[in-house]
């Protein structure tokens, strides 16, 4: 019985990963891609290859949030090093619809926001996305990074304080 239980339990495990998930990793996809279908294709083969390794995750290495972005980061640097172009920072995902009156302001922070992502490193746009796109905390970036947790902590403080600094940069 313990036999039956075990591949349910693990299905309904990957199924809960995915469902807390799949949203989160296709924005931060996106973001490095700038290009919606390559941010599907490679979040589903994100989720393809999380699938097929689960048995290598490791609980001592980071939590399997982490462990998800980590494979999402590569599979989304392999798409950029086929395409032999650099990473930037996109749109965000869903702005399809037109902003309703009233909202010109916030269009306009938005508009800032992008053009201030748009002149940072790719280093510096990529701790963000994984920061906001992706809703990691900073332990968890480290492991996505290999780094150490105040490392990562830091790296991301620099780059939220050039993200401001170019944000209140005059025009």
């Amino acid at each position: 019985m313990a036999i039956d239980q075990a591949p349910t339990s693990v299905a309904a495990s990957f199924e809960a990963l995915y469902r807390s998930s799949a949203d989160a990793v296709y924005a931060y996809t996106a973001s490095l891609l700038r290009d919606r279908s390559a941010a599907e294709e490679v979040t589903a083969a994100t989720f393809e290859r999380a699938f097929r390794k689960q048995r290598s995750f490791d609980p001592r290495r980071g939590t399997q949030r982490a462990w998800l972005f980590g494979i999402a980061r590569n599979a989304a640097l392999d798409e950029l090093r086929r395409r032999k172009r650099s990473a930037e920072l996109s749109v965000e995902p869903a702005d399809d619809e037109a902003a309703p009156e009233g909202e010109a302001e916030a269009a306009e922070r938005r508009a800032t926001v992008r053009a201030a992502l748009a002149g940072l490193e790719p280093r510096e746009r990529e701790l963000i996305a994984l920061k906001f796109h992706a809703g990691l905390s900073n332990a968890e970036i480290a492991d996505v990074l290999g780094v150490s947790a105040s490392n990562a902590g830091t790296r991301v403080h620099r780059a939220l304080a050039r993200l401001r600094e170019a944000c209140h940069a005059p025009s």
